[in-house]
């Protein structure tokens, strides 16, 4: 018989650690040497009891683990974990479903084709487009590409899953040079290559100018084309005219993609929801659900205007696996076989919040993020370089030797020391700056002040010599 003291235990030291999650340091306290020297153990000959293993680890681990689903980690855009979506996630590894197939795994199967049409719906996505759920934004990039290189090459009558890349016309990748790295990733893993991307002029801001998309693409007319848009700067939140630049893109045949890890979840808000007019002319869509939808980590999202293309690139018929012909079978739209079941936690965590759950969680989001800016940039010896457009904003601090970047990365650094909140750092525009991201349910009115005050407190102390 299963014990399973250990499974209590385990959801003992869970309940605990969240209970404690506001008043823990968000910052990591252990070097890299210490945590190996703890957690580094000879592999025993005999095994170790569950629970003296799950007390070792936690107890080791501790001062590795970085506070990022506290309301007061801004440093990345990650979200939080809604607790019926934690709960449901512990459930999806309890279940042990393999969700490769509606066979291995039909509840499961369900309940993606559900997810997948509520957020069709709540991200203003055409109903008739394919999805998939996958590990997150990369992945999902991944899959839409793979998706367009069928469908761009089955247009010069090229069987790519068959025949390969060699040989094979020549896509191109259109894009800003603000564009997140996993852009890159994704042509990279799909053998199209980081030498086909070409940046396309922008504003200050980063949109991607409509006249110098029209004079790229008009340059090569025959050149097959993957027009990669933004939906939400990863630094300032920006999104790309999509109005404009999709029916341009669209009259040269090219492929319109559409990167909205996080922003595209302001389509869930009156509010904000005007940012992406015009988005629904793209062929593809990628977001995460780890950031605003405050998911545990491995979920993202993808839809695909040409189910067909998307089909194509991923079905494969086995003989061992005869799915079931009335549900939809989730490996033929997904790049792995074998994988957890996605769609419990996303179907747990939409129903929970409902469309006005998640547009007061956009905005709510939003507006902290907007008072954090604001309230940094008041500061003496601090300035806004970029005002939030939706939850990201940028500030840096200044020194009175001009070293301006040395200073904002030292002031940063007091930030993540005094373990109150949690900001990281980057380059924009040649600058250092500090980049501000709100997207955690958990984030309230407190939690703004003490960051405010922490800021305020790193600022004025004096560094040590």
């Amino acid at each position: 018989m299963t014990d399973n003291r250990v499974l209590q235990q385990a959801s003992d030291y869970a309940i605990d650690y969240l209970g404690k999650l506001d008043h823990r340091p968000i910052g990591t306290v252990d070097s890299l040497d210490e945590l190996r020297r703890k957690l580094d153990r000879s592999l025993p000959e005999q095994g170790v009891s569950a629970s003296e293993v799950l007390d070792d680890l936690v107890r080791d681990a501790e001062g590795g683990i970085l506070g990022s689903g506290s309301g007061r980690f801004f440093g990345w855009v990650i979200g939080g974990s809604l607790p019926v979506a934690l709960a449901a996630d512990w459930l999806t590894s309890t279940w042990d479903q393999n969700a490769a197939s509606n066979v291995t795994a039909p509840a499961e199967a369900v309940v993606e084709e559900v997810c997948g049409n509520w957020m069709k719906q709540v991200l203003g996505i055409p109903p008739a487009s394919s999805f998939a759920l996958v590990t997150g934004c990369q992945m999902a990039h991944t899959t839409a590409f793979a998706a367009a290189r069928h469908h761009l090459l089955r247009q010069r009558d090229w069987d790519v899953e068959a025949q390969g890349l060699s040989g094979a016309p020549a896509i191109r990748i259109l894009t800003s040079e603000n564009r997140h790295e996993s852009i890159l990733r994704a042509v990279r893993l799909l053998g199209i290559g980081t030498d086909a991307v070409i940046y396309v002029e922008s504003d200050t801001q980063g949109r991607m100018s409509p006249q110098a998309l029209e004079a790229v693409l008009s340059a090569e007319p025959e050149r097959l084309t993957i027009v990669s848009l933004q939906a939400g700067d990863l630094n300032t939140g920006v999104f790309d005219d999509f109005d404009a630049l999709c029916p341009i893109a669209r009259q040269h045949d090219a492929w319109i993609h559409v990167d909205g890890a996080f922003g595209l979840w302001a389509a869930a808000s009156p509010r904000f929801r005007h940012l992406l007019e015009g988005v629904e002319l793209a062929h593809s869509w990628a977001t995460d659900g780890h950031k605003w939808l405050n998911l545990p980590f491995d979920s993202g999202f993808v839809f695909v205007s040409k189910p067909a293309a998307h089909r194509a690139a991923f079905s494969q018929a086995t003989s061992y696996a005869v799915p079931l012909e009335a549900l939809r079978n989730q490996k033929d739209w997904n790049p792995e076989w074998s994988r957890r079941g996605r769609g419990f936690s996303a179907y747990a965590a939409l129903r929970h919040l409902g469309t006005e759950g998640l547009s007061d969680l956009v905005e709510r989001c939003c507006d902290f993020a907007s008072r954090l800016v604001e309230g940094i940039a008041a500061m003496e010896g601090a300035e806004a370089l970029a005002l939030p457009v939706i939850n990201q904003g940028l500030v840096r601090f200044l020194s009175p030797d001009g070293n301006h970047d040395r200073r904002t990365d030292e002031v940063i650094a007091r930030i993540q020391t005094g373990g109150e909140a949690w900001f990281g750092g980057v380059t924009w525009q040649g600058k250092r700056a500090m980049r501000i991201s709100v997207c955690n349910w958990l984030t309230s009115e407190q939690d703004i002040e003490r960051a405010v005050e922490a800021v305020r407190k790193a600022l004025v102390e004096k560094p040590a010599h």
